[in-house]
């Protein structure tokens, strides 16, 4: 059972990651978060980062 994803697949996946990767990056660096972290971290996996940053980064960050 070898069954590989076909190439426009992978593609968009790179797309993905690449998109979330800056969005995250740039909005870090603008608000004073660790923006490397973040544009790392936008890098590995999708969508938990962003989830997580617009859940407890940006909305404790807006309280303030």
């Amino acid at each position: 059972m070898n069954k590989e994803l076909p190439p426009v697949v992978i593609v968009l996946v790179i797309i993905v990651l690449l998109a979330q990767s800056l969005y995250l990056f740039f909005d870090a660096r603008k608000n004073g978060h660790n923006y490397w972290l973040w544009g790392i971290l936008g890098l590995i996996q999708a969508p938990t980062p962003l989830l997580i940053y617009f859940l407890f980064i940006r909305k404790k960050r807006n309280n303030l």
